[in-house]
């Protein structure tokens, strides 16, 4: 979201508008075959890359970010028909799957699994053989396979070949010999008790669990999760979230084990956790955020919107985000956050000390401050576990402590390490308390299908989820949820992708996030009135463009603006117009 110098939010402006400008000049940048699909390359229409197996057309021009793979973004790449591998036949099989064994086996049956096998272009299967006989195909996310209906006490030999798309087939992988159970005899031995069961974290109406996994002669396939004497869930994994809970109230939770054969477990130790009171926010100030939120993000530097100090924000906002924190590059994973020196000459003499002041006044007033992390240029170092993840949540929380904040944005638009994240929000969370605010800010694109690393983030996270404002702008044409493109700048476009999203996530936890005035962003600037129009549209069916929701969302969270500044270079004339609307929404 930093626009200009290192300073430009929600933008991707200078680099979108220089991609799409040479798109419009193919006098000067031709098309081009491009080999497999690589991020962080820029790409011109027209332009085709091999990836999956399948060619694909560039149908605009952009760079290319992680997560933007052709099969997820449909909106920037078409596939072409035929296209198997570009220009070139592949002709190069995968490498031979390796440490094939046997996990488990009874008197009709045997269980293996293997090392995935890697390919020049990708892996699209594994046949599994007894002997020479093909007794089974997986598909090539999968890395184990069960021979059934085989003879008591008899051995039997397997390998396993990997496949490509275009029919390439590795060597045989290491050959293992298994033999049958002797008598097919029932598995009535349960599982061990679950043990370690503890609690990761809580919200007013949820409760999270870990524990560490249960063994047992064949093999565990999935935990029962008691909420007092009833199972409220189901799970294979050793993590749960217990959703649905009533605010300030004391739960008693235990988790039993099961096999195949129905046996099950002792329970694990029992744990209480009582919700915290239902919240919006933490510190001193514990009155609930409204039904449907205004967010906007407050810049920490000077860019040419009006500088502005926090005391002055105006009461219309009801999130208030601080763009952004810095990566603390002496300390893996680690943040840093202060006034900006520019701002703070800006300001005559703006400190910290006047920011937690003010921040404390605003949550006097029933508001919300967070720090972001991330924006169009910013990042955070959690691509290893540790130490970075726990630098991160020690540096973050020492922030939301000095400063009195409530919780932390997300605003990440150079890649993500998904699993390191979750941990280090929830591990934040959990040290943070009740009232943690959590909200998210993908850009348009990575809200496009439900595989996104943004959507993996969303699902692990989306228990103590505030908020996701999806960055309507500086996107060009996207796909709606009929399949159409549509332009950004209209009502079609705010209302078409949202209800796209809408097929992932709860209306009561996504906002509509857009520039505040034209300058705000590259592209996509669409005037207050249209905002609420769209708002309109979602919640109540009314005030639509030719686009129609499939359904009514009168659960909408709300809307959020690149920036505060840019609103407060208009007189504020966004928050004054949409904030009253807000209010009107059932």
């Amino acid at each position: 979201m930093k626009l200009g110098n290192k300073k430009v939010k929600r933008s991707l402006p200078l680099l979108v508008a220089m991609t799409m400008f040479l798109g419009l000049l193919p006098s000067m940048v031709s098309a081009a075959d491009r080999g497999a699909w690589a991020p962080y390359v820029s790409y011109a229409v027209n332009d085709t890359v091999t990836y999956a197996g399948n060619t694909y057309k560039d149908i605009q021009p952009h760079t290319s970010l992680p997560g933007w793979e052709p099969t997820n973004v449909p909106a920037l790449w078409s596939l072409v028909a035929g296209g198997g591998g570009g220009t070139t036949t592949d002709t190069q099989a995968p490498t031979a799957p390796s440490t094939l064994k046997s996990t488990a086996s009874t008197a009709s049956s045997v269980s293996l699994s293997w090392t995935a096998s890697t390919d020049n272009v990708a892996v699209t299967g594994y046949d599994v053989y007894q002997g020479t006989t093909l007794v089974g195909s997986v598909n090539g996310t999968t890395l184990s396979y069960t021979n059934s209906g085989l003879t008591a006490n008899t051995s039997y030999t397997y390998t396993v070949k990997a496949k490509d798309a275009a029919g390439n087939v590795s060597a045989a992988s290491n050959a293992v010999t298994v033999k049958t159970a002797t008598v097919s005899t029932p598995d009535t031995q349960a599982p061990t008790a679950p043990a370690g069961l503890a609690v990761s974290g809580s919200t007013s109406s949820s409760v999270s669990l870990s524990w560490t996994a249960s063994t047992d002669n064949v093999g565990v396939t999935s935990y029962d999760v008691y909420q007092g004497s009833t199972v409220a869930l189901s799970v294979t994994g050793t993590t749960a979230t217990v959703t649905g809970l009533a605010a300030s109230t004391a739960y008693a939770f235990k988790v039993v084990a099961k096999d195949a054969a129905g046996n099950a477990s002792a329970a694990s130790a029992s744990i209480s956790a009582t919700t915290p009171a239902a919240s919006g926010g933490g510190g001193t100030n514990n009155a609930a955020l409204p039904k449907h939120v205004l967010t906007g993000y407050w810049q920490n530097f000077v860019n040419g919107a009006k500088n502005v100090r926090l005391s002055d924000v105006p009461a219309e906002y009801d999130i208030i985000v601080l763009s952004f924190a810095d990566m603390d590059a002496s300390k893996p994973g680690g943040i840093t956050f202060n006034v900006d020196p520019d701002l703070s000459k800006a300001l005559g003499g703006y400190s910290n000390a006047d920011l937690i002041n003010d921040i404390k006044a605003k949550q006097a007033q029933g508001k919300k401050v967070i720090i972001s992390l991330g924006g169009e240029k910013g990042n955070i170092n959690l691509g290893s576990a540790s130490p970075n993840v726990a630098n991160f949540v020690s540096t973050a929380s020492d922030i939301i402590s000095q400063f009195g904040l409530n919780g932390v944005d997300i605003d990440l638009e150079n890649g993500m390490n998904v699993a390191n994240l979750t941990t280090a929000i929830r591990q934040l969370q959990a040290k943070v308390g009740a009232g943690f605010i959590l909200t998210m800010a993908p850009q348009t694109i990575d809200m496009q299908s439900n595989s996104t690393s943004y959507m993996q983030l969303y699902n692990n996270l989306k228990d103590i989820t505030t908020v996701i404002n999806v960055q309507y702008y500086n996107s060009g044409c996207m796909l709606g949820r009929d399949g159409k493109c549509y332009s950004q700048g209209t009502v079609d476009f705010l209302t078409a992708l949202s209800d796209l999203t809408l097929q992932w996530v709860a209306p009561s936890q996504l906002g509509l996030g857009v520039p505040a005035t034209a300058q705000a962003a590259g592209g996509g600037y669409v005037s207050a009135s249209v905002v609420n129009n769209a708002l309109n549209c979602l919640a109540t069916g009314n005030g639509c463009g030719s686009y129609k929701p499939v359904a009514k969302y009168p659960d909408i969270r709300g809307a959020m603006t690149w920036s505060i500044n840019w609103d407060g270079s208009n007189s504020y004339a966004f928050a004054k117009t949409v904030k009253p609307f807000l209010v009107t929404l059932p």
